[in-house]
């Protein structure tokens, strides 16, 4: 039996009924599977549980709405939600902010459909789900630094041995217990030095609290203000965890890049920032966070309070 045939098929129908009430039971049915068998089933290839998916589908669905005027009011029954207060509650909680703030930034595009068989090339573990866009002030990090290259993907060996190095010879109970550390949560910062050799300097760092000096032997450095678009890798275990990182910075380039209308904003910074999220032994996610700026102008053909776009 095709599983990756069947749950593909699953979320096709997913997104061409995503305002119909669906439920564990009927899409199970649909499946042809036992209620316990497919979500087992689901969340072992796509990395969310059914529900988890199918609500997030729905924001997902409901953020590239907001930029062609749709009411909130709207789009809380749309989303099945009795309240737009409700809505807006689960929107600020997806995506951290309000439908009206992330408005000004809202892809108009409509959400693309995840392909599991991609997933699996991109070595994820599972489905990377829609970015989450929002604009974050400058920060300041100290930490430790390497120069790597992606020529002959030298990167993709050297980060991995560079952390763990940093994580078993001293450095990461140095650098959290020094007195400008304003959070334990760590930063992993991609800074260009030459772009024709592909040669960058990647940092491992924290934040550091405003007006306090950091001793020498530290690399300083500001990741500037910046709209990002940002991705959370799909939960994996502590074995698979760097492949799901990989695979997810593979999935950014390969293949929303070129579906999002947006581009790499060469005047910000990428990085991944790892919090308590890391540090469970199974389902282990950090969040990627890429710059970006729109590349072209968003336009629809609806009234301010009615769209024509027919994205669902």
């Amino acid at each position: 039996m095709d599983y990756i045939a069947i749950l593909q098929e699953m979320l096709r129908y997913i997104d061409t009924d995503i305002m119909e009430k669906l439920s564990v039971e009927k899409l199970a049915a649909r499946s042809g599977f036992s209620p316990y068998h497919f979500c087992r089933v689901f969340q072992g290839e796509v990395g969310y549980s059914i529900m988890e998916y199918v609500r997030n589908r729905r924001l997902a669905y409901a953020a590239s709405k907001l930029a062609c005027g749709r009411r909130i009011s709207d789009l809380a029954v749309d989303c099945g939600f009795e309240t737009p207060s409700g809505f807006s509650k689960a929107f600020r909680r997806y995506f951290d902010c309000s439908p009206e703030v992330y408005r000004m930034h809202a892809s108009f595009d409509v959400p693309k459909l995840p392909i599991l068989k991609k997933s699996k090339q991109y070595v994820t573990g599972g489905i990377v789900m829609e970015p989450k866009m929002l604009k974050r002030e400058a920060v300041k990090v100290a930490g430790f630094a390497l120069t790597t290259r992606t020529k002959d993907e030298e990167n993709k060996r050297a980060i991995p041995q560079f952390w763990h190095e940093y994580l078993t010879d001293g450095r990461v109970k140095k650098l959290h217990g020094e007195s400008f550390l304003k959070s334990h949560v760590e930063y992993g910062a991609c800074f260009p030095e030459n772009l024709e050799d592909g040669e960058f300097v990647y940092v491992i760092g924290v934040e550091i609290k405003e007006g306090h000096d950091v001793p020498d032997g530290y690399h300083v450095c500001t990741l500037p203000e910046a709209l990002y678009a940002r991705f959370t890798t799909p939960p994996a275990d502590e074995a698979n965890f760097s492949l799901s990182i990989q695979g997810t910075w593979n999935y950014i380039y390969s293949e929303w890049f070129p579906n999002s209308g947006y581009e790499f904003d060469s005047n910000g910074i990428d990085f991944e920032l790892y919090d308590e999220r890391c540090m469970a032994k199974t389902g282990k996610v950090c969040d990627i966070y890429i710059p970006v700026v729109k590349i072209r102008p968003i336009a629809c053909s609806g009234s301010p309070h009615e769209c024509t776009c027919n994205f669902w």
